[in-house]
Formats: C-alpha cells, structure tokens, sequence
C-alpha cells in the first residue's frame, strides 16, 4: 500500500502532512501527487471529501519551494475557486502543508475591503488563491500582475461552470504566461468539462479514481417523506429526539435559509445561515461557531455546497431536495469526509418526489424513503408528480400570488399621475419620488 513517503515528497512535506495525522494517501492524492511533479497538465475528477486538496497543494508548493523566481516575490501559482469559503479553505491548505517552507501565500475574494488585499499584494506572494471576480478587479487596478504564474489550478471547475465564470476565467487566462502548468480538478467530467480542458490544458493527464456521482461510501442516506408546510416543526423534531450538536442544513433560497433559521431559534435550537447576502465577516464567523459547537445548526444555501470544511461533521439535512441532482451530490459530500461516517437526511415533499427520482437515477443508489410518527405526508398519492407538472404548478403558484399582491407601485404612480392629471388636482409624493431641488438636481 501506498504513503506519502512513497510519493516523492519532501522531508519538510512529509513533517507537515505528519503535523496535520494523516497517515495513508487518499486514491486521488496516490495519482495526482506524482502526476503534478512531473509538471504535466492534469485533469483530475475526484468528488468532494475525497482529499483532492491536499492532491494538488502539496505537489504545488513542493515545485515552487524547488524552483526560484526571476526576481522580487511574483505570483507563481494562480488557484482559481468558486466561492469564498473554498478559497479560504485552499488557503489554509497551503499554509499548513508550506509551514515549513518560506512560500508566502494569500487568498483574496469579494464581499471584503480591497484595500487590505492591495497592499498585502504589493509586499509580494508566492501563491494566489482568488475567485476569479475579485482577480479581475485587482488586475484592473494594476495591484496584481499574473505574468509571471508558472502553475495555475481550477478547483471545482464544474461549478465554476454552472456559476458563469467562463468569461471570466478566460480574460485570467488572457493575464498569464501562455507556458505554463495546468491543473483542473473537478467532479465530474461533463461535454463542458471537457471543451474546457481542449481549451485551456496541454495533452494532459487524465485521472478519475471514483465513478461519477456516488456518495461517499461513509455516508449513510435516507428520506422522510412529510408535507412542506411540516418540513420545520419535523426537522427541529429530528435535532431534539436525536440530539444532534452539529448540523448544516441546505436550503433552495436565502430567504428559506434566513427564515429556517429564525423558526429554529425560536424553537431554542442555537442556529446562524450563511449565503450571499452576507457578509464575508459573518460567513467566516458562522461557520467557526459551527466547528466550535457554539451554534448547533448551520443553514446555508448551495453557495456552500462545496466551499465549507467541517472536520468529522456528524449530520447534513437536505430541507428542500435541489432540483439539480449533481447539487445533492456535493451537499452531502460534507458529511462522511477524510474517511469518517456521516448522515445525510432528507425531507421530501410530494412535489419533490420528481427531484428525488432524479438523484436515484444519478447516483445509481436507492434512497431508504422513512416516515416519522405524527409527520406523515397528508398528499401523497399513488403517482408521483412529474418535474414538468411540479413546474407548472409552481408557475401557476407564483402568478396567484403575483395577482393577490395587485399593480406594482410603479405602476401605481403612474396611475394616480394621470388621474391628476386630469382632475387637476397634484399627486402625493411616494417614497419612489425624488424631490425636485433648484438646479434641477433631485
């Protein structure tokens, strides 16, 4: 069997990856590792919690520890990742594996000040981990210069993908030296995926060491069907009766998660949410109260998904099921992670039997459908709904709703203009009114 010894790494990798307890390489680390040393482009699928990190970090900074800049303290390697939360968790890869080492790294995203970020670029880096929106804009203010990167990764290309960082990833591209090492890791390879790597890569070497989609073998699934206006009194049910002290919880929309999380403190349940809207500060402190236990539960949308790294977390909730299967996949890749046993639960309604299909069909795995005493489903017929007629339904819901709420108040305003137009008589001034002021500045 292999070890990291066998890998050709270095004594001071060896004594880090020593510090960190790991003992045996995982399957994609055994290949990658080698692969990336002999400085071939790689293209590499591995599913989230398989180490896939610490696949490329390690071979990274053994390179650039290896090899000498022109001159100054330039960019070398460029990490690309979707989301903030991966880029900080690639961060702190390198920075534990390079701890013997005198690399200096950093990580830069948006959501944050640039100034910090600009003047910490100034003092020089050896490597960069960005997203790449937050990328473009120091580049365009000339506080980044990517000429002379050696070794650029794309983490998690695939979802940069379904994120619309094409166009953006391209004009990075445009920055760098046209010889170079390329890296892309991703979990699956798609007919994108694969455009991609004809793009941008050079005869590289291709790696897969699991099939495509499939759960970790650690994680255990099941579902409990319910009907969705039962999903919150069930879930907190599920915390207290099982009391479970650390818990991510996905949800379709922010506003689900913000809600979601207001239901469970009222219920006594300790709980923060993490999307979007937030800010990167709070995101940070959220997912920090979660692995110190200070919280109980965390709610976060599939912004995430693929970002947050919680070590030996015990449970993941999928209250509502993704409509895109891939995505289910990836949440749950939270749990089971480094080899340690998870659960991932799921709440399934009957207009997400469909999404629940779907996910089966995918992972090629059968999901145990569990009811609780006193939540079961009031609807659930016979036949399931099909995700055409859940959307129709769903759009039907949506125009109700619209229609009840009346005109917009856009609309409104120039209603109530035109009739005073005609009775000669002024319109109140609303909150989308701007003031006229002299000069005719409002």
């Amino acid at each position: 069997m292999k070890t990291f010894a066998n890998l050709g790494l270095t004594e001071n990798l060896l004594r880090a990856v020593k510090d960190k307890g790991y003992e045996m390489p995982s399957p994609i680390q055994v290949r990658a590792i080698p692969a990336i040393l002999t400085g071939k482009d790689i293209l590499a699928a591995a599913q989230t919690g398989t180490g896939k990190t610490a696949g490329f970090t390690l071979p990274m900074v053994q390179i650039l520890d290896q090899t000498v800049s022109d001159g100054g303290r330039p960019i070398r390697a460029l990490v690309l990742t979707p989301t903030r939360e991966l880029a900080a968790q690639v961060q702190e890869s390198i920075k534990a594996y390079g701890k013997y080492l005198t690399l200096k790294s950093m990580v830069v995203f948006g959501g944050v000040n640039i100034k910090p970020q600009i003047d910490q670029l100034k003092k020089g880096v050896d490597i960069l981990v960005a997203t790449p929106g937050r990328l473009l804009d120091l580049c365009s203010q000339k506080a980044c210069r990517l000429n002379q990167v050696n070794m650029l990764v794309l983490d998690e290309a695939d979802r940069m993908l379904d994120m619309g960082f094409i166009h953006d990833i391209r004009r990075v591209i445009k920055l760098l030296p046209p010889k170079r090492q390329t890296l892309l890791f991703s979990a699956t390879f798609s007919t994108e995926i694969r455009a991609m790597t004809r793009e941008f890569l050079v005869k590289p070497t291709t790696i897969e060491v699991t099939p495509e989609y499939k759960a970790a073998q650690t994680v255990s699934q099941c579902a409990y069907r319910c009907d969705a206006k039962a999903k919150t009194s069930l879930v907190t049910h599920l915390i207290n009766e099982g009391n479970w002290a650390q818990v991510l919880i996905f949800t379709r929309t922010k506003h689900g998660a913000n809600r979601l999380s207001v239901k469970l403190a009222q219920a006594g349940i300790k709980t923060n949410a993490i999307h979007g809207n937030k800010t990167q500060p709070s995101r940070i402190k959220a997912l920090d109260d979660l692995k110190k236990r200070k919280i109980r539960v965390l709610v976060a949308t599939d912004i995430a998904a693929r970002g947050l790294d919680i070590i030996q977390l015990p449970h993941v909730v999928n209250y509502d099921l993704p409509n895109v299967p891939e995505d289910y996949v990836h949440r749950i890749g939270r749990t089971g992670r480094a080899g340690m046993e998870g659960e991932a639960i799921s709440l399934v309604c009957n207009e997400e039997r469909a999404f629940l299909r779907g996910i089966e069909k995918l992972t090629g795995q059968s999901i145990k459908l569990l009811d609780v005493s006193g939540f079961e489903p009031t609807i659930w017929p016979r036949r399931a709904p099909t995700a055409s007629e859940v959307q129709k339904t769903a759009a039907i819901r949506k125009e109700t709703a619209r229609q009840a709420r009346g005109p917009r108040r856009q609309t409104a305003t120039r209603t109530s203009t035109r009739e005073s137009t005609a009775t000669g008589k002024k319109p109140s001034r609303s909150g989308n009114q701007k003031r006229k002021f002299p000069g005719g500045k409002g």
